[in-house]
């Protein structure tokens, strides 16, 4: 198992640092946002039961790929054109289906998948479009930092479960160690470096607890989503780490929060 994860983390992380570092002849991040955004949605589709009702999935796949693209459009209505397109549209294919048994419960997933993978995905492309690498690669060594660290000293000294109706493996152990990891990747960001970030010692300490506390909590409402379905892991495409939503669970979380944090206080 471990081995798994240190071989897939071998080719992931450098995958991921050099899509973000690019940013041309095309927007690789983007791009790469786009391809883990669809397979995260399959992997969705596949555990809710959406992937049952294959036109459903189809329009959830295409409007899921136009929320994660939607900050390189320079459209200043896009976001609720968007928004109000993929509610109505939707509606009237369920209107023109034969098979209406379970139909809403249905959309209703399609609908969410859509705005928890594809929205959320979408404020880490705005992040690396307006804030710059830099910021983004805050949340991702971030996020990787607090994941790694949970899980380690979780597994060696874990002892008093976080939420063992949710995730039983996740202790109050490894969660503290998750802040700390993270919170130390903050500050390595304030060095003189060519990633380091305008902040102070304030702002870094206030972020990586934000990072750590909303990807364990990204994490917990993933792993609640799979046992509400009696599903493990979300997919296996990740040896070692299950699927892509299994990997972006945290992210998702921590992306939204420094996106907000960076809006208000910096």
């Amino acid at each position: 198992m471990l081995k798994q994860r240190v071989i897939t983390a071998l080719w992931g992380i450098p995958l991921v640092v050099v899509a973000v570092w690019f940013d041309g002849p095309l927007p690789w991040f983007t791009i790469l946002a786009a391809v883990a955004g669809l397979l995260a949605c399959l992997e969705f589709y596949r555990v809710s039961g959406v992937s049952n009702v294959l036109p459903l999935a189809i329009f959830g796949l295409v409007v899921t790929v136009l929320f994660i693209g939607y900050p390189h459009c320079t459209f200043a209505s896009a976001l609720p054109v968007l928004l109000t397109a993929a509610v109505v549209l939707s509606l009237i294919i369920l209107v023109v289906m034969r098979k209406r048994e379970g139909i809403f419960s249905n959309w209703a997933w399609m609908m969410g998948s859509i705005l928890y993978i594809g929205w959320l995905l979408s404020l880490l492309v705005t992040i690396r479009l307006d804030a710059g690498r830099d910021w983004l690669y805050l949340v991702l060594f971030a996020t990787f930092a607090s994941d790694t660290s949970a899980y380690f000293i979780g597994k060696a000294f874990g002892k008093h479960k976080l939420a063992p109706g949710i995730s039983p493996g996740k202790t109050w152990e490894g969660a503290v160690a998750g802040v700390v990891g993270a919170v130390v990747i903050c500050l390595l960001f304030m060095l003189d470096t060519p990633l380091q970030l305008p902040f102070g010692y304030g702002h870094a300490v206030i972020l990586g607890v934000l990072i750590s506390v909303f990807g364990q909590l990204g994490d917990l409402v993933e792993s609640l989503f799979k046992r509400s379905f009696g599903a493990k892991d979300s997919g296996g495409i990740m040896p070692g780490h299950g699927g892509i939503l299994d990997r972006l669970d945290s992210l998702l979380f921590a992306g939204a929060v420094v996106y907000g944090y960076s809006l208000i206080c910096i």
